[in-house]
């Protein structure tokens, strides 16, 4: 079963910057489309970015448009979301998923999940 694991969480001024990482073990994540997703206190989930197998599409949420960067290097079985422009409202934990499916990308359908990690924003 791929196992995946988000780092790269912690607390940032608002107008700073932070990369998540998502780490895939046991199996490649060359087969797999990728979402980032987060959780705000008292919130729903919602998708945040995803990428394709091949990283030739991706799609983000309208909140994060030309503020947050999602990509991948299957070489080293990673997905990164490069985060800029943070705001307090992006305070959230972040997950990143995998869809086994997909021939682009999307936010429905995720096979394997992380655990998460916990974004900050604040002064």
């Amino acid at each position: 079963q791929l196992q995946l694991v988000e780092s790269g969480g912690g607390l940032v001024q608002p107008g700073g910057s932070l990369r998540l990482s998502c780490a895939a073990s046991r199996f490649t994540l060359d087969y797999y489309a990728i979402g980032w997703f987060r959780q705000a206190p008292g919130k729903e989930r919602e998708g945040v970015a995803c990428i394709s197998r091949s990283g030739g599409s991706t799609n983000y949420a309208d909140s994060v448009k030309g503020r947050f960067t999602i990509s991948r290097n299957n070489a080293k079985n990673t997905v990164y979301l490069q985060m800029n422009s943070l705001k307090p409202e992006d305070t959230a934990v972040y997950y990143c998923a995998a869809d086994a499916r997909s021939t682009g990308c999307s936010y429905y359908g995720m096979d394997y999940w992380g655990k998460g990690t916990l974004v900050t924003v604040s002064s």
